[in-house]
Parts: structure tokens; C-alpha cells; sequence
């Protein structure tokens, strides 16, 4: 066993018992959990640069999934500094953004992302560092203590319903949300997953990374999700057992698999039986979806609830009934309440906000305490701002409260619901419904639509079509046929980019 200093982060003590097991996979190459804590240690010495402690300094870096981001993310940590992980694929805009946020004190890039961050460090007066000049230095005897109750990642939130917000965790409270998981999910050093999720994101660096390392399992990456790609890897007589993914992955593989031979679609599908689970998460997963992955993979695939600032907090069983629709039940160390409007507790089966407390919470909006007071109640559970309804224990969300609850002619109606629908006519592929504010109905309901290729639908149409399944004030009263839905990096549409295709109406 590696010999790890007791006040180490507290992943990075955890995983250390597993030594020469294999923590990464990329491609041919194998890198042990030794690896891992050499490699992070020289990082720690190199950003240390002789101080004793960076003190809680932020340090941002853009670096491709895989052992490289890894062994930056320890460093970091293992240093005392903040971790700031950038989206690989964002424009140098939002790069800016979050350096400039976070005032961040250390940039880093790997690669051919160096070229294109160090013109948008430069302009902000701040150096960049490659990455691959981070493994030069010695291993230091001693690195700080760090304490659970430091500061130890920023993730930003999305940006689907506002300008994005650097949401604070700490050491400690990553490791509830780890263990939440550990304990929900039986994770264990005999599972392998694939990854093919960004890494500046809380669904990627807890729910695959971290699980993975705190374990002791291997986690194996792909360079990019690609269908095909994600296929011939399930096909491949190894040991993979787990796999997580958002709803479009799935149906990106769904459609992959469609133009099977019948003899690969027979490979495929006995491919999938050797995984003891299957997790889609980030976005609504569409029931269609669902049924048609158990139709082909022979798994009820686990959809769970959670965000940025709360990690996850609901998970369907990984044993016994897994609800379509719904998200489950609190995971272990969660409480979680639903209250309505008038502040009690809605009647089962209505609607009320969505409200989380426990370790796994997060710190802080980083510099901005107003939000951070705001997203409490005066009792100290962070309002999530999602609406569900309880059945039978189990939640169903409706949509944020913001976003996803429209008012019209008096009425309350879920876009989540409406969207279900509409993705039953034979004809729409992918759907978006938001509220346009209206002086007479308050809000109308809109629809933006991808169609099947070759398919035309008119809002008349679509109108007759939608009557005959759903309540009138439910129905579309505007419609944008897209050629692409706008989506985030994790797939999840969003709403104020689509709510502005009917600016002009």
C-alpha cells in the first residue's frame, strides 16, 4: 500500500489502499493507483513552487478526460488550492468568463488546449501553464494538511435558466456525496465503467470519476462519445460493468443500433447483459427512450436526480421496481421535502418544490452571497427550484419553476409532460416546450420541434394531432420546426435559447 499521509484529501487517502490496481484505462495504456499518487505529488510540488500551501488559490485547467486530468485535479487538491475544471469544448467567451469569476491565480492546459487558452490567460494578465511541465519536479516530503472543511472544487452551473454561477464544494462534502452513491450503487474494486462524459461536470468527476477511484475500480475513457465507437467497446469480451450516460447518448446508441445487421443487433444485445447497471441521468429521460434501451439491452435503465449543488439526492432502487417517469427515492444521508406554494406540505400526487439538506449540500455561491442566502429557506434546506409530485414515496419531476411550470389562462401545466407527448407523434424526434410571456393568457404554450428527416408538420396540424391527447390549454399554440434542438455540453436543452426562437412571433 502506498504510504499516504493521513490529512491528504479525502479521495485521494481512500483510493491510495489500492496500489498497483489499474484506476485508469486509455486505450493500450494502464495507469495504477500508484501512478496516480506519484504523478499527483510532483503536480502538488510544482504549483507549490516552494510555498507551503496555495491556501485555497484557485486553479483553473482545460485539460482532455483521462489520467493526465486525473493527476491535475489531485495536484490541486494535494496543494491546498481550489480545483477549477474548464469545459474542454467551450469558445475562449466562457473560458474568460470563469478565470474571470473564479479570479483564478494559476491556469493550466494540456495539449492543443494550451494554444487556446494562454491568448485568453494573457488577456486577463494571468500566466498559463502546460501541463506537461507540471511532472518535472520532485516528490516533497511533506505537502499541507487538508482538512475536510476546505474548499476544494468550483463547478459551474450550466447556464440553462441564467448566467452561470460558480457553485463550492468542499473535501468533505465531495466525499458524502461519493459515499451516498457508494452505499446506493455497491460500487466495489471489481467494477469497471466507461467514460464518455465531459469532466466539468458534477455527473462525470462524482458519479463515474470519483465512485470509481474511491473504490478502487477502473475507470476506462473513450477520446470522445461516439456511438459507434461506445458499441464496439460493449462488443469487446471484457469486463465492463457499469455505464452512465444523459438521455441523447441513449439515443444516439438506440439509432446506432437500428442500422445493425441482425446478427450484430444479436451481439449487441447480449454485449449489454454483462453490465450489472446502467445510470441516465443530467436530463428527463423520455419513457420511449427507456422502453426501447430495455427492448434492445435487456437493462431498466436507473434514472436518478441530482445537481450541482446538491450532488445527487433521489435514485430509483438498484434493487426492485425502478418507476418510469419517476426518479425514486432520497439516497442514503439525503433528506429531502417537498413544500407547495402556501409554504406546507403539498397533498401526495400534487405538486410542490423540491427541497435537499445534508452533507452532501454544497458551501456557497462562490462571491455571491446574496444567491447563496437566497437559495435557502430561513430552516436551511437549498430550494432546488424543480417541481415534483410524490407517489407512493417515489418522485416524478414536473420541470424547474422557472422554466418548465407554465401559467396559462389560469392553469399550471408541465412542459415536461407536454413534451412526453409530443414525442409520440410518429413524426417529431426531439421536442422543446417553454412559456412566452402573453397579455391575454399570461403565458403561451410553444413548441420547438425536430422532425423525422423528410417529414413536414404545421402548427394546424399539430394542433388537431395534440387535441385528441392532451387538455386545450396543454396544446402548442406556437411552433418552431429546428434543425438542432440548443443543447449544453451534458445534452440538456436549453430553455431561454429556445424561448428566444419565438421572440419574433
Amino acid at each position: 500500500m502506498t504510504d499516504v499521509p493521513a490529512e491528504s484529501p479525502p479521495l485521494v487517502a481512500h483510493a491510495a489502499q489500492f496500489d498497483d490496481n489499474t484506476a485508469i484505462v486509455m486505450g493500450d495504456r494502464q495507469f495504477s493507483y500508484r501512478d496516480l499518487f506519484e504523478q499527483s505529488g510532483r503536480v502538488a510540488a510544482a504549483l507549490l513552487d516552494g510555498r507551503s500551501d496555495l491556501q485555497e488559490a484557485r486553479v483553473a485547467f482545460a485539460v482532455p478526460p483521462g489520467f493526465e486530468h486525473v493527476v491535475i485535479q489531485w495536484g490541486i487538491w494535494r496543494a491546498g488550492g481550489i480545483a477549477v475544471p474548464l469545459a474542454v469544448m467551450h469558445p475562449p467567451a466562457e473560458w474568460s468568463y470563469v478565470l474571470q469569476d473564479a479570479d483564478v491565480a494559476i491556469v493550466i492546459a494540456s495539449g492543443t488546449l494550451f494554444h487556446g487558452l494562454l491568448p485568453v490567460a494573457a488577456e486577463l494578465g494571468l500566466s498559463c501553464v502546460p501541463g506537461e511541465s507540471l511532472y518535472e519536479r520532485p516528490l516533497r516530503s511533506h505537502l499541507p494538511p487538508i482538512e475536510t472543511s476546505r474548499r476544494a472544487m468550483i463547478l459551474y452551473t450550466s447556464g440553462t435558466t441564467s448566467k452561470p454561477k460558480g457553485v463550492v464544494s468542499t473535501h468533505g462534502m465531495i466525499a458524502a456525496q461519493i459515499q451516498s452513491l457508494i452505499d446506493a450503487w455497491e460500487w466495489t474494486e471489481r467494477d469497471v465503467i466507461l467514460h464518455c462524459l465531459p469532466l466539468h461536470h458534477i455527473h462525470g468527476i462524482i458519479n463515474v470519476l470519483c465512485c470509481a477511484l474511491w473504490s478502487g475500480a477502473r475507470c476506462e475513457f473513450v477520446p470522445r462519445f461516439d456511438a459507434d465507437l461506445v458499441w464496439k467497446r460493449f462488443l469487446r469480451p471484457d469486463d465492463l460493468t457499469v455505464f452512465m450516460a444523459v438521455p441523447t447518448i441513449y439515443s444516439q446508441l438506440i439509432q446506432a443500433w437500428q442500422n445493425f445487421t441482425e446478427e450484430e443487433k444479436q451481439a449487441a444485445t447480449a454485449a449489454c447483459q454483462k453490465f450489472r447497471l446502467m445510470v441516465s441521468g443530467s436530463a428527463a429521460l423520455p419513457v420511449e427512450v427507456l422502453e426501447r434501451w430495455r427492448s434492445i439491452a435487456g437493462h431498466t435503465l436507473l434514472e436518478r436526480y441530482g445537481m450541482t449543488e446538491i450532488g445527487m439526492a433521489l435514485s430509483n432502487p438498484l434493487h426492485g421496481e425502478r418507476r418510469p417517469g419517476h426518479v425514486g427515492t432520497p439516497l442514503p444521508g439525503v433528506e429531502l421535502r417537498l413544500v407547495a406554494e402556501d409554504g406546507d406540505e403539498p397533498v401526495a400526487g400534487t405538486p410542490g418544490e423540491i427541497q435537499v439538506r445534508g452533507n452532501t449540500v454544497f458551501e456557497e455561491y462562490w462571491q455571491r452571497p446574496e444567491a447563496t442566502a437566497g437559495a435557502f429557506s430561513k430552516d436551511g434546506w437549498f430550494q432546488t427550484g424543480d417541481i415534483g409530485e410524490c407517489h407512493e414515496g417515489h418522485i416524478r419531476i414536473l420541470g424547474r419553476n422557472s422554466v418548465d411550470i407554465i401559467k396559462t389562462g389560469g392553469y399550471k401545466v408541465s412542459a415536461l409532460e407536454i413534451e412526453a407527448r409530443l414525442r409520440e407523434h410518429p413524426w417529431i424526434m426531439q421536442c422543446a416546450v417553454v412559456g412566452l410571456d402573453d397579455v391575454q393568457w399570461g403565458q403561451l404554450v410553444c413548441a420547438a420541434i425536430e422532425l423525422q428527416a423528410g417529414c413536414d408538420l404545421g402548427l394546424r396540424e399539430l394542433r388537431v394531432w395534440g387535441k385528441e391527447r392532451l387538455a386545450p390549454y396543454k396544446v402548442p399554440s406556437r411552433l418552431k420546426v429546428v434543425q438542432s434542438l440548443p443543447r449544453n455540453a451534458m445534452g440538456k436543452v436549453v430553455k431561454p435559447e429556445v424561448l428566444e426562437l419565438f421572440s419574433d412571433s
